[in-house]
């Protein structure tokens, strides 16, 4: 029994011999360029979501692990795995030499890609194809993406904010970004209709799908589509709730709201209508199936 027991721990230290060179050189990589990220970008309020998918990206791969790290069954990819695997290092050299993060921390997606077909093969890859795509919303866009989405999405929630608020009677008038209610005067900054927050309002609607999952490919599919609506729809109920809070209660109550609990009304207000949303289509798919 003791010889069985010993030639299991072999075997179990041979199957993580591998990963362990993997992680090590993960490591040296990209540990670096974290490092770069959580003292640069990402310590701003607009890509502080970076190391939140981080680490959600890790959570989800670690639920899966038990599923892959068995030896038995894996049937490793060949030539492809090997030709991704150069691809992600080429962008990881060229991101980290040329100061692009776009290329650089994307390539952590490759190089995972390479690893698992190298190791496991195309059905572990399908098994944990979420992880890996949800790895990129931590990837910051380029500046010149950003400046050009932003500007038409800030106008149609400043738009779209004036009609609701008209709509209830409240004394607004808008010009471009800009809304004016009674004495005051709000322009729709960056953080209420940036791109990057609509990503990671992505990130938490897709997450949310993946952990409650079900089988009814309608309901999946839907609630996917559904979330850039909800996500635009939640940016226009912060930018009407700071409206409401500077117009009753002045200028300095809204620039408090600003910095304190415009964020947290924001994924409340993201995260209410995705269960909603899902609410109403789990009682279609039910009516469906009567």
């Amino acid at each position: 029994m003791a010889a069985v027991a010993q030639i299991a721990i072999d075997i179990s230290r041979k199957a993580l011999l591998p990963w362990a060179v993997v992680l090590a050189g993960l490591c040296v990589m990209y540990v670096p360029s974290f490092v770069d990220l959580m003292r640069g970008i990402w310590s701003t309020d607009e890509q502080r979501h970076g190391p939140i998918v981080l680490l959600l990206s890790l959570w989800l791969l670690y639920r899966k692990w038990p599923e892959f790290i068995p030896a038995s069954g894996a049937k490793p990819a060949g030539a492809g795995g090997w030709v991704t695997l150069v691809f992600g290092l080429l962008l990881y050299i060229l991101g980290r030499s040329q100061d692009i993060l776009l290329f650089e921390i994307g390539s952590l997606v490759w190089v995972l890609t390479a690893v698992l077909l190298l190791l496991r093969g195309t059905a572990v890859l399908k098994a944990l194809w979420f992880p890996l795509f949800f790895m990129l919303f931590m990837i910051p866009l380029p500046g010149f993406i950003v400046d050009a989405v932003t500007m038409p999405m800030k106008i149609a929630v400043s738009v779209v904010a004036e009609h609701v608020l008209h709509a209830f009677g409240y004394p607004l008038a808008r010009s471009g970004v800009t809304l004016h209610i009674g004495q005051y005067q709000l322009l729709v900054a960056d953080a209420c209709a940036r791109l990057p927050t609509l990503f990671t309002l992505e990130a938490l609607g897709l997450l949310y799908l993946n952990v409650v999952r079900q089988e009814s490919v309608f309901r999946n599919v839907a609630l996917a589509i559904l979330i850039v609506p909800i996500s635009f729809t939640a940016n226009v109920i912060r930018v009407i709730t700071l409206t409401l809070v500077t117009y009753h209660l002045g200028d300095e109550a809204g620039q408090g709201f600003l910095h304190d609990f415009a964020g947290m009304v924001l994924f409340l207000s993201a995260l209410m209508l995705i269960v909603g949303a899902d609410s109403l289509l789990r009682a279609g798919v039910k009516w469906r199936g009567k």
